[in-house]
């Protein structure tokens, strides 16, 4: 790997009631020739100018052009005082417009990198400094190059702030007005292959951490805003950081009152979090839907929440089968990963990549297919034969019904999503068709589509159990797989290992701007909106309070 070192001191005031000296200009407001004033200079391989268009705060950010391949004298650093014994809370916003260069901080060492793969949005970076002498100490950003980088790359950063906290870590030392949010860490035996992010509504970035020691414990604070917070961990290897190898644990509280916690899982882990007056863990996230669709809505938790759930969602307008495609057209297209306006398939999108395939709108549907990417059609994630074939309204309900390869489509089949351990297919953007998991508790084939959309799925899955609660406990023995996931009730309406892989789902992958906008144009289209995009807290109010 070569390094792109510009070692970048963004500097911020700190307040004269905290023992440090002032550092200067980390908000990138105060320029003077062409460069941020209190800088030093950089040599030909980065160069730094003035943005004024794409800020964390303030009028102007640091947008920085990275473009050597080779490691060089790029440091740009500042130093700071600061006081043995106090604590340091050090923080930047960085922006990534490739994906190609990564950040990493540096506070008197070198510390936790940026995640290159957030681009186009603003995330954080920080760490927690505890001074071990007075003395001046150099804090900034070194950049490194990843296998993406194309020769030239521009980052934007801004707002470095470091907080003094109280003496010897912990706490905010009253400095906090909002939330002060305290995050503790234990690592197992591989303390490098555990990473996490906090991200907002919004899905902002707002706090980072990775390259952690092995076996050893961590605890940083944050002050944070009053709104809904996603927090994900991940293991490189996929065993969790419990309990194989170690014992290591992951903590977020509030003066002492825990609101996330774990440490078992497998690759990836997400839990969400709620900060207000009414903050507290919220097992799947609280909706930002602000309308008046729910005024109606009484009852708190149970079956009773699901029963006034189905009688507001009920009786919306069948629009009929063919006026999907018409939907697609409008609302089914993709301005979230390569903003190509091509049709937005849940089966071939690739996220973080270029597609393998593009389907164009309406010229590409289905029609016949001989193989992947011959044309997209209706995939009723909640296949029909389970509610008794081309019965309306459910055989033209928008909300399971998505645009999907034809060939991935018949591939699954009317098989239950699942968990695959053994694939027999796999589709190019690794959606999977082959034997479960045995940790899923079913022992048939499954289709396991990608991370992206397992969330968006097990929503649309909820969605069914609460629209057909009136019905769907006569489904159970319309097809064999269809009794595989249907209990044969009204109110609990999934086999538990179904029910617990799409809680899992579900908080694994928080609602996104998609499933936003798609239920916003289902509400025009056919009169009725999926009360688990708005409100994802329902799900654990609903299925975990019985």
């Amino acid at each position: 790997m070569n390094y792109k070192n510009s070692l970048i001191a963004l500097i911020v005031s700190v307040s004269s009631s905290y023992a440090g000296a002032e550092v200067i200009n980390g908000s990138f407001e105060n320029w003077s020739g062409g460069l941020p004033v209190g800088w030093t200079t950089i040599d030909s391989g980065i160069s730094v100018s003035q943005n004024t268009s794409l800020t964390q705060e303030g009028e102007s950010s640091a947008a920085i052009n990275v473009n050597t391949a080779t490691q060089g004298s790029t440091d740009f650093r500042q130093m700071v005082s600061v006081v043995a014994g106090q604590s340091y809370d050090f923080s930047v916003g960085v922006y990534h417009t490739e994906g190609g260069v990564k950040a990493r901080l540096y506070v008197d060492g070198y510390q936790g990198y940026s995640n290159e793969s957030l681009v186009n949005q603003w995330q954080q970076v920080s760490h927690t400094y505890v001074a071990g002498s007075t003395t001046d100490i150099a804090v900034g950003l070194r950049f490194y190059d990843t296998a993406g980088f194309d020769g030239s790359e521009t980052v934007y950063v801004d707002n470095y702030q470091p907080t003094q906290t109280s003496g010897g870590g912990g706490g905010s030392g009253g400095s906090c007005s909002t939330n002060d949010v305290t995050f503790s860490l234990t690592t197992d035996n591989y303390g490098y292959e555990t990473s996490w992010t906090l991200t907002n509504s919004a899905s902002q970035t707002v706090a980072s951490g990775s390259n952690y020691g092995n076996s050893t414990s961590y605890t940083e604070n944050y002050c944070l805003d009053d709104g809904a917070y996603t927090f994900t961990i991940n293991d490189d290897y996929g065993d969790g950081i419990c309990c194989s190898y170690g014992n290591g644990a992951y903590d977020i509280s509030v003066a002492g009152t825990s609101l996330v916690s774990g440490g078992s899982f497998a690759s990836s882990e997400s839990k969400n979090f709620t900060l207000g007056s009414s903050g507290g863990g919220s097992g799947g996230g609280s909706g930002t839907y602000t309308g008046t669709y729910y005024d109606g809505i009484t009852a708190q938790s149970g079956y009773t929440l699901k029963t006034q759930l189905h009688n507001l969602i009920k009786n919306h307008s069948s629009q009929g089968y063919s006026a999907l495609w018409t939907f697609y057209k409008n609302h089914s297209l993709d301005v979230y990963f390569e903003n190509d306006g091509s049709i937005l398939d849940i089966y071939s999108e690739k996220p973080n990549a270029n597609d393998s395939y593009n389907f164009v709108k309406v010229t590409n549907q289905c029609g016949s297919y001989s193989g992947e990417g011959s044309c997209y059609n209706r995939e009723h994630s909640f296949p029909k034969s389970w509610f008794g074939g081309t019965v309306e309204p459910m055989n033209s309900d928008v909300h399971h019904i998505y645009a999907t390869d034809g060939y991935v489509n018949s591939k699954r089949s009317a098989y239950p999503y699942g968990e695959v351990a053994s694939a027999s297919f796999t589709s190019t953007n690794n959606s999977k068709l082959g034997s479960a998991t045995t940790s899923l508790g079913y022992s048939g084939t499954v289709f396991e589509p990608i991370d992206e959309f397992k969330g968006d799925l097990a929503r649309a899955y909820f969605y069914m159990a609460t629209r057909y609660e009136n019905v769907i406990s006569s489904w159970q023995n319309n097809s064999t797989y269809g009794n595989a996931i249907l209990d044969g009730s009204s109110n609990k309406v999934f086999e538990t290992w179904q029910l617990n892989m799409l809680i899992n789902w579900h908080n694994n992958d928080p609602v996104s701007q998609k499933e936003i906008d798609r239920n916003n144009a289902a509400l025009d289209h056919q009169g009725n909106r999926n009360p688990f995009i708005d409100h994802p807290e329902y799900v654990d109010s609903i299925w975990g309070a019985n």
